[in-house]
């Protein structure tokens, strides 16, 4: 599982970032045993983060479309 996707900040990250960084770890393992997910939960603390839920539906689609792209 690579933890690519911040919970900690709404900015989202970009497409061709992720991308290279799958890229990078597939030297190590196959990319058929490889996924994309946030770094942690979106409440991951006590008083959980100041992303807004709009920020992270948008960082899940975003993991999800990378996904897609990615691996079908």
């Amino acid at each position: 599982m690579l933890g690519l996707v911040t919970t900690k900040r709404g900015e989202l990250e970009r497409k061709d970032e992720l991308k290279r960084r799958i890229d990078q770890a597939a030297r190590y393992l196959p990319l058929e045993q490889l996924a994309l997910s946030p770094q942690c939960g979106f409440a991951s603390g006590a008083r959980g983060t100041k992303l807004t839920v709009a920020e992270e539906i948008a960082k899940l689609r975003l993991i999800v479309e990378v996904a897609r792209e990615v691996w079908g």
